[in-house]
């Protein structure tokens, strides 16, 4: 199992934070997902999905949610 963290330039809303965990939580690779205070922490199997992939889709979803990613640990 891997790990990646993003961060992100605000602070999640409460039905923000809900649905991203519902979104990434229930994608296929994805083992757990940590969400607080402008961070995800997400815990996947990179034989399922890679980090890039995830990172990519996570984005996506960021930006439709009105936040921005700042940055990636992986």
């Amino acid at each position: 199992m891997k790990r990646v963290s993003l961060n992100v330039e605000k602070q999640f809303c409460e039905e923000c934070s809900l649905a991203l965990r519902r979104f990434i939580g229930n994608m296929d690779g994805v083992e757990t997902i940590e969400v607080r205070k402008g961070t995800i922490d997400i815990d996947f199997d990179p034989s399922r999905i890679t980090g890039n992939d995830l990172i990519s889709i996570s984005k996506d979803s960021l930006e439709k949610l009105g936040y921005r990613l700042l940055d990636t640990n992986e």
